[in-house]
């Protein structure tokens, strides 16, 4: 990416607030910082299908973040997301594994943003591996891997958010996000309730493939995703598939288990 003298300026600008951030970015309200917690993918039947776990560690302005997810069935759900939050969010790197038996096209996808560069290793028809590598015209408003950081940055009040995601199907293809507020919904954690921000994502194919998706039953469902609001927003729970014609699964905060519980004191 160039960095010309007059594009650093105009940015600056952007975060003094003496213009708007493009509309194709989503401004950074609230940074992200190092953390580790611990996630659980369930089956629409309430049943814990993966364990998970989301590593988070902030460098300045970049931060890297990996969602990790071991399969009680032994499949892989593995993404890695660079991105940098200096004013809006973008895009620096992406990984996304997913391999195994829950996945029934098990695929790798690799992008490198700054390049336009793509690459998908796939298995064939014959069942060897083939790789593919294809340069497109990336957007600056690149979403993989960024979902919940993106909508923890988004007002309720906000009517609609727009944002891009590449997808392998197995041709890496943009897609739209179309995020819209749904008001909020209670959760409790023990004793006590809590409001969680409601969101729904709608996936906008677009061209004659999303004229046409509907007709012949390929259109994906919407993804439902909340968020704890206020000075300190965050992910509390996903709902929608994983991969493309995927079922349904809920991600959601998990709560450990003790081998040993403590002993009271006598």
């Amino acid at each position: 990416m160039q960095t010309h003298v007059r594009f650093w300026s105009i940015i600056i600008f952007i975060c003094a607030g003496s213009l708007p951030v493009a509309a194709e970015s989503v401004r950074v309200h609230y940074q992200q910082g190092t953390m580790h917690g611990f996630l659980e993918l369930r089956s629409e039947d309430g049943r814990v299908i993966a364990s998970g776990e989301l590593i988070q560690v902030a460098h300045g302005d970049q931060v890297t973040a990996r969602t990790l997810f071991r399969f009680n069935d032994g499949s892989i759900d593995d993404e890695t997301a660079v991105f940098s939050q200096h004013c809006s969010f973008r895009l620096i790197s992406y990984h996304h594994t997913q391999k195994g038996p829950f996945f029934p096209h098990p695929m790798d996808i690799s992008i490198d943003p700054s390049k336009g560069q793509v690459t998908v290793r796939s298995a064939g028809k014959d069942g060897k591996q083939e790789t593919n590598t294809s340069h497109l015209d990336l957007p600056p408003d690149l979403a993989n891997g960024l979902v919940p950081v993106i909508v923890e940055n988004i007002s309720p009040d906000a009517p609609q958010t727009t944002v891009s995601m590449l997808v392998a199907t197995p041709k890496p293809r943009l897609i739209k996000l179309v995020i819209s507020p749904q008001g909020k919904d209670l959760f409790s954690i023990a004793w006590t309730s809590h409001q969680g921000a409601h969101f729904e994502i709608k996936i906008n194919l677009g061209g004659v493939a999303g004229v046409m998706a509907p007709l012949v039953g390929k259109q994906p469902p919407n993804v439902q995703i909340w968020i704890v609001t206020g000075e300190a927003p965050t992910f509390v729970r996903e709902q929608g598939p994983i991969y493309p014609e995927g079922p349904v699964v809920n991600i959601e905060l998990a709560r450990p288990t003790w081998s040993n519980s403590p002993k009271p004191n006598k």
